[in-house]
């Protein structure tokens, strides 16, 4: 069965494997034997696999594949105006970076912060890396949704602006090569996740409205 990607990863997949098809070419084999897994890496990293699993208003959905770094009580001004929990899901490399909607809803908010590229696993991360936050109204109250860029990703991409109608489990967007996604959630939801578990995006449970 052939894996979708990401249409955003098909000029990379083609520059990569064109360069494969040259070294061979020319005959550099030592370069080919190199290059060639970066060229597989590339079609993987860029991957979009279907992601069936558990839908409800009362459930809200990991939107990254990864691993949970920090799950805290923090302050959330800019939307939710308050007290949060914050669920952070830090994704390496390995791991599918297509993005998905933790819950249904409408983008009630938007907003893109230009910064830097410190790891994004770390707390530092979260006030000064370029990152790209989406307000979500949902059935059962708001949530917000940050996407923040890593050390080697450069481009954070978000598919829909304020006003869309969006469904629990669809694409929200893409990261890359390397980052990390935040889950801003107000009283009335409970975490289902502990730092160091690991999540599917569109599959694994996080929390739950209570």
């Amino acid at each position: 069965m052939r894996m979708p990607v990401a249409r955003e990863g098909l000029p990379f997949i083609v520059i990569a494997w064109l360069m494969a098809g040259t070294l061979a070419w020319a005959s550099w084999w030592p370069a080919v034997l190199v290059w060639t897994p970066v060229a597989i890496w590339v079609i993987a990293f860029f991957r979009d696999p279907l992601r069936p699993g558990p839908r409800g208003a009362g459930l809200v959905i990991a939107p990254a594949d990864g691993k949970v770094v920090s799950v805290i009580q923090i302050d959330e001004p800019t939307f939710l105006g308050g007290q949060a929990t914050r669920i952070s899901i830090f994704m390496n490399v390995f791991n599918v970076h297509v993005n998905r909607y933790p819950a249904s809803g409408t983008v009630a908010w938007r907003e893109y912060h230009p910064g830097q590229f410190w790891n994004a696993a770390t707390e530092k991360a979260s006030l000064e890396n370029e990152q790209s936050s989406v307000g979500l109204q949902t059935e059962r109250g708001p949530m917000l949704v940050r996407q923040i860029a890593g050390l080697v990703a450069r481009r954070i991409i978000t598919d829909h602006g304020e006003g869309a109608v969006v469904e629990q489990g669809a694409r929200m967007g893409l990261i890359r090569f390397g980052s990390r996604v935040d889950v801003f959630l107000p009283a009335g939801a409970e975490p289902r996740v502990r730092v160091g578990q690991t999540t599917s995006a569109g599959q694994t449970v996080i929390a739950e409205w209570v």
